[in-house]
């Protein structure tokens, strides 16, 4: 059987080799071992071998002997013995490919949850422009994993922002349509509009709240498919976030397919802060809207 440990040992020269010592007294074999250091103790995650009898309690027994601290303990396959810089290579590849896949993605490197469970739960925070991406797990973040979960953020901003100011000619956010036509956006009750020559071709509205969520008014967005990739969607958000504001909403949320790439660049062109969460396929951003201007009401 192969477990994932993880374990807190203080930084001292043998700490490791005490470790192993038991390991190898017990019939436990070590086939990996990652190293997070610190100043005054060491966390180690290691790949244990086992036999198939054993379980958590055996293994915290086990690495406790030898001065292990704040253990916890995981049944894994193989993979997690992958070469680990390969897999940051292989993540950082996927995120440049996809951007919007990075709660995703990042959830996966460092073996933890987009969804909070009813356990106790550390939790690390990156920040995608003004788009903020939590990831949860049992056991804590080292500072280790703080400073690469950054760097991989910082790696999707940029390649956003970059995006953003060197757009395809299909991405581009030119407000011109067709012969010369611009959008024209008003509201139309709790619907924030954007019509082409009179004709609908997006809209924005806000839904009655959950019973426990009173302050967050889920948004239903819609942009016609030919109008699309245009800045419309973005303004369209942008625009029932403020009419959210106007009804005394603290806050609104969108609900999307967790393979829609255009949600992330659509909340940061919008300049807005929003809280991204993923369960199986489907993607929530959550956007605060109380510091906000309110929206104006117009007709056309």
């Amino acid at each position: 059987m192969l477990w994932r440990v993880r374990a807190t040992l203080p930084e001292r020269p043998g700490a490791l080799a005490a470790l192993a010592a038991e390991c190898g007294a017990a019939g436990v074999n070590i086939l990996g071992v990652q190293v997070f250091p610190g100043v005054e103790a060491v966390t180690d995650e290691l790949v244990l071998s086992t036999p198939d009898s054993w379980d958590e309690a055996d293994l915290t027994g086990l690495v406790g002997r030898a001065g292990g601290l704040s253990v916890s303990a995981a049944t894994c396959t193989e993979a997690a013995l992958a070469d680990q810089p390969t897999r940051y290579v292989q993540a950082a590849r996927g995120v440049l490919e996809a951007p919007s896949s990075f709660p995703e993605v990042v959830a996966a490197l460092f073996d933890a949850d987009v969804v909070p469970s009813g356990s106790a739960q550390d939790v690390m925070e990156m920040a995608v422009g003004d788009v903020q991406v939590q990831i949860r797990r049992s056991a804590p973040f080292t500072a280790t994993e703080h400073a690469r979960g950054a760097a991989m953020a910082d790696l999707v901003s940029d390649v956003l922002a970059r995006e953003q100011h060197h757009p395809s000619p299909r991405l581009s956010d030119h407000r011109r349509m067709g012969q010369g036509s611009l959008p024209d956006y008003h509201v139309e009750g709790r619907s924030a509009v954007a019509t082409i020559e009179g004709t609908r071709v997006g809209v924005a509205t806000l839904l009655a709240a959950e019973p426990d969520l009173p302050d967050v008014l889920p948004v239903d967005l819609e942009v016609d498919a030919a109008w699309q990739r245009r800045g419309i969607g973005t303004r369209l958000l942008g625009d029932a976030a403020r009419l959210a504001n106007g009804l005394g909403a603290e806050a609104i949320l969108l609900t999307t397919r967790s393979d829609n790439q255009a949600v992330m660049p659509m909340v940061m062109a919008a300049g807005m802060r929003g809280r991204i969460r993923m369960a199986g396929d489907v993607l929530t951003v959550r956007i605060t809207v109380r510091d906000l201007r309110p929206l104006a009401v117009t007709r056309p």
